[in-house]
This record gives C-alpha cells, sequence and structure tokens, in this order.
C-alpha cells in the first residue's frame, strides 16, 4: 500500500515537470504557473527539511537530554524497550492503561513498579484528547510506539493497529514531537491478512505526515511465538509441521535485541525515515530446523507429524460460510487465515522483481540465536514467553 503511494507519488511529480517544461507559462505581469508550483510546494519541502534537522539534533544529544514517551509500555515487545530505553538514560515517559499485561492483570501500581526510572502514566489510546493529557503534557522529543492488535481480529486490528497508532500519531504531532519510531511487522509485505493492511495504511500516513520524521521498524518472527512446542518434545510427542516443514523461514530475533535495535533508531540518523525490516543473527530457519535444533537439545528422536496445508483451507472455508450467518464467527475465520499465512509465508524481505522471499537480503541483528532461547526454555521453562491475549485459538495461552 505504501509503496504503491510512493510510487503513485513519483509519476504525479514527474508528469508534473514535463508539464513545466514543455509547456511553460507565457508573461502576463502575473507569477508564472511553475512559480506557483514552487511556492505551493516549498511549505512541505521545507517542514520535511525542518524535520530532518531536528531529529537530527535530537539524535547528536545525550540521552538524558532526549524526552520519549512509550505508547505500549506493558505488551510484549514494548515493556524491553520501555527498560532498555531507561537503562540507556533517556527521560521516558510509559503511556500505559491502568489495567495493563496479558488479560488487564497488572495494576497501576503494578505498573509503576514495572518501570521504575521512568515517568508512568495512564491514559486511553482510543481517545486523542487522553493521550495527549497524559503523555503530552509535557514536551516530548521522539515517540517509540509498540502499539499492537491483543488477537489480530478485524475489529482489533484496525481499532488498535491503525486508529490508536494513528491517536498517538496525532498527539505527538500536535505536541512538536520530531521523531516516531514505530513497531510495525516484516509480513506487511504480502498483506493478505487485516491487521497487516492495518499496519500498512498507518504506515502510508506516518511516512507521509512530513512534519516528523520516522523509523519504520519491521521485525521477522520473536522467540515467544515459535516457543509452542518445546513441552511437546521434551515430552517426547511428535513436532506438528505443515506439509515438509520447509514451506516458509525466518530470522528469528529476540525481544531484547529488537528493543536495541528500536533504541537505536533514535540516535542513529541514518536511521530515519526509513522502512528498517530486521531479523536476528543467524542464516534463516525452516520450521523443519527449528524442530532439529529442539530433538537435539531434549535428546529425543525426531518424529514428526505432517499436516497438510489444505486443512487450514477446509476449516477457513467453513468458518466463513458459519461467519456469513453468524457475524461473531468473522474473527475465527480470520484466525484461521494467520495461522495459515505464517504456516506458508517466510518472514523475510520480499523481493517483488524476482517474486520470492530473499534471506539474503533480510537484515541481521544482536547476538542472542534461536538455539540459546531453545536451550533456556530446556532447562528453565518458558515463564514469561506465554502468547496470552495473543493465542489463536487458545494455543500457547
Amino acid at each position: 500500500m505504501m509503496a504503491h503511494s510512493m510510487a503513485s507519488r513519483a509519476a504525479s511529480q514527474r508528469s508534473n515537470a514535463f508539464v513545466s517544461k514543455s509547456t511553460p507559462a507565457p508573461f502576463s505581469g502575473r507569477p508564472s504557473l511553475r512559480a506557483g508550483r514552487r511556492r505551493a510546494v516549498a511549505p512541505a519541502a521545507q517542514a520535511a527539511n525542518a524535520a530532518s534537522a531536528a531529529s537530527a539534533e535530537i539524535a547528536s544529544r545525550a540521552p538524558k537530554d532526549v524526552r520519549v514517551v512509550v505508547a505500549g509500555p506493558t505488551g510484549y515487545i514494548g515493556k524491553f524497550v520501555t527498560k532498555e530505553l531507561i537503562d540507556r538514560g533517556y527521560q521516558v515517559t510509559a503511556l500505559a492503561r491502568e489495567k495493563a499485561g496479558i488479560k488487564g492483570k497488572m495494576s497501576k501500581e503494578d505498573t509503576q513498579k514495572e518501570f521504575s526510572g521512568a515517568r508512568v502514566v495512564f491514559g486511553d489510546v482510543t481517545d486523542v484528547a487522553s493521550i495527549s493529557g497524559a503523555a503530552f503534557d509535557q514536551p516530548a522529543d521522539v515517540v517509540v510506539c509498540c502499539l499492537a492488535s491483543r488477537t489480530g481480529g478485524k475489529k482489533d486490528s484496525w481499532d488498535i493497529d491503525y486508529q490508536a497508532t494513528k491517536n498517538v500519531l496525532d498527539a505527538a504531532r500536535k505536541a512538536g514531537a520530531k521523531h516516531f519510531v514505530l513497531l510495525s511487522a516484516i509480513c506487511v509485505q504480502r498483506p493478505l491478512l487485516e491487521f497487516q493492511k492495518a499496519k500498512l495504511k498507518l504506515e502510508a500516513e506516518l511516512a507521509a505526515a512530513g512534519d516528523i520524521t520516522y523509523s519504520i521498524v519491521r521485525p521477522t518472527a520473536f522467540f515467544k511465538s515459535l516457543a509452542g512446542q518445546v513441552k511437546l518434545v521434551q515430552q517426547g510427542k511428535p513436532y506438528v509441521m505443515f506439509g515438509d516443514g520447509n514451506l516458509a523461514a525466518c530470522k528469528p530475533i529476540s525481544e531484547a535485541d529488537l528493543a536495541r535495535f528500536m533504541a537505536d533508531c533514535i540516535s542513529d540518523p541514518s536511521k530515519h525515515n526509513q522502512l528498517l525490516p530486521i531479523g536476528g543473527p543467524g542464516g534463516a530457519l525452516t520450521a523443519k530446523q527449528q524442530a532439529q535444533i529442539l530433538f537435539r537439545l531434549t535428546n529425543m528422536p525426531e518424529k514428526y507429524i505432517s499436516a497438510p496445508v489444505w486443512l487450514f483451507d477446509g476449516i477457513i472455508g467453513v468458518l466463513d460460510l458459519l461467519a456469513k450467518a453468524f457475524p461473531q464467527m468473522e474473527d475465527a475465520a480470520e484466525f484461521g487465515r494467520i495461522g495459515r499465512y505464517y504456516a506458508t509465508e517466510s518472514m523475510l524481505v520480499w523481493d517483488e522483481a524476482r517474486g520470492a522471499y530473499d534471506a539474503d537480503a533480510t537484515p541481521e541483528y544482536g547476538v542472542d540465536t534461536l538455539e540459546g532461547f531453545f536451550k533456556k526454555a530446556v532447562t528453565e521453562g518458558l515463564a514469561g514467553q506465554e502468547l496470552g491475549d495473543q493465542a489463536v485459538f487458545g494455543v500457547g495461552e
């Protein structure tokens, strides 16, 4: 969506340039059409240049002199991002819900204790006035937005991935913030799901704003999303995969490494006004390769159950039919589509020219490996890695 919008703007600019060169306006004692165009474009260009200069100046400051608002600090990634910013010495304002965390189990007191070293405020991200009054009652230089829909359902996606995030962006621009770091997802490259479409729409509006610079971070798979079968393998049960286990691959990144990368987006001007796909260190791993790591670490014999992809198609088809009669089933069908997407689409950079995913073109960052994560999970368990509201059909909840 955003690439299409940028291509359309580029085509329009080429067309305007052709007209202005081939059909100059006759002198009439008034400014020419070309000059009028310059005056119309200049304010936007000036605003963009001013925003770039301001965000570069902020990047040059010591963290203690930079005021950062974090939206969504109690989410899975938001928690690590907020703590990373605090550890780096930024002046952090954490904007949270009064009942936060998985299924709203965190109280205000819990949240304040969680982010000792930050100014913790409480507001409603569905309300711009609430955001402005809570988080932007004091000046802010940078906003880091880690908001994400809890379920991936249609309404939740548009309410949070688009509208709530836009509310934060609107409040940030009104308050004069100069840089916006957005947590997106690498899978928006091929948008078939509602949450992907919602994220892309917000990405496009952020990139087009002009008066604020941006770093749009598109991470590949998180470690916790690949941890669902650790206990099963430890118990000697077979690893469930789709097809031959090689339908899709990813370069998984740890929450800590991703938090560090997002914090870098404040201090590194080369990451400003950029789309930033990012993966963890090491080569891309398929589901089969992930399973082999688990079997090796647990000293269990390799056993697999291969599920056909058409199984998803059948389930989705039935749920779509039911949703026509029972609208409340609409999200169940969407969850099926989410499952199918992750079973068949790689979380890597998509090469549009070749029509294929490109592992080599997917940037790597950090030090944490999936094997190291699995090793810790096998010996210490998976406390803190629950999917909670993001669980599909309750798996991993």
